[in-house]
């Protein structure tokens, strides 16, 4: 990250502007930097000004405790104004939440679009939700950062023989450092299901967007989130996961923000 801004609380936000053409703030999910946006943010250049950043207590951003969902959205509103007043909003999975909480709470978003937020569709997916964030609170409360990621992974469908080679990979201490965030993510989803009430108040078009290789809960959450805005689309990318690949990604959102 090259450049910084600094939130309303004093938190200082590192960030990245890229290509040329409306503003698009990418905001990430779980266990990710900015850096983690920067294969997307390329694909999108040649039609978008893409700026990637790293949420609070990730990567060369502060963490100003304690922490707030509020303070995330005012992240956002201290970057909107740093790139120039405006700007549309990409979000991926809990960042997804973030970005449409953002929308709803009145922030210069002209259009936001996002890829399969997390939220559950049924009771029995609450129930695994609330169970998780208990555990997640007790293992960052004992210290036990790698037992959070894994907890994590587990919630994501992670086959545990996955998870037992990821403990021994160089990879795995990033992962670990990133682990308080995990209970930043939890706070975005709130209770897991889907804010109907919330998203009925933004104002601005929402394209939701899942991928067709996807578990069918995460493609039926993205379709509730298009049917409670009341300018959303909703839309499948033809075999893709969770893991979108940003070329397949790319058209499909310049489009959106360029019409």
């Amino acid at each position: 990250m090259d450049k910084q801004t600094v939130s309303r609380d004093g938190t200082p936000l590192a960030y990245r502007r890229t290509g040329q053409g409306p503003v698009v703030v990418l905001v990430g999910g779980a266990m990710s930097t900015g850096a983690t946006a920067a294969p997307l943010a390329a694909a999108l250049s040649d039609r978008c000004e893409a700026v990637v950043y790293d949420r609070r207590g990730r990567g060369g951003s502060g963490n100003t405790a304690p922490y707030a969902v509020e303070r995330e959205v005012e992240d956002l509103a201290a970057l909107i104004d740093a790139v120039g007043g405006e700007a549309a909003l990409y979000g991926v999975s809990s960042g997804g939440a973030l970005a449409l909480r953002a929308a709803a709470s009145g922030l210069p978003v002209r259009k936001v679009a996002v890829y399969e937020p997390p939220y559950v569709v049924h009771e029995g997916g609450a129930q695994e939700r609330a169970e998780y964030t208990a555990a997640l609170t007790e293992a960052l409360a004992q210290g036990r950062r790698g037992d959070a990621v894994e907890l994590f992974l587990r919630l994501t469908g992670l086959d545990p023989e996955v998870i037992a080679s990821a403990r021994q990979s160089p990879l795995w201490p990033g992962m670990e450092s990133l682990a308080p965030t995990l209970a930043h993510d939890d706070a975005v989803m709130g209770d897991s299901r889907v804010p109907r009430d919330l998203l009925a108040t933004i104002t601005v078009p929402v394209l939701s967007l899942a991928g067709s290789a996807s578990p069918a809960w995460l493609r039926e959450a993205a379709r509730a989130v298009a049917q409670a805005v009341p300018q959303g689309t909703y839309r499948v990318l033809e075999g893709q996961t969770h893991a979108v690949e940003p070329e397949v990604l790319a058209p499909v959102l310049a489009e959106f923000f360029t019409s």
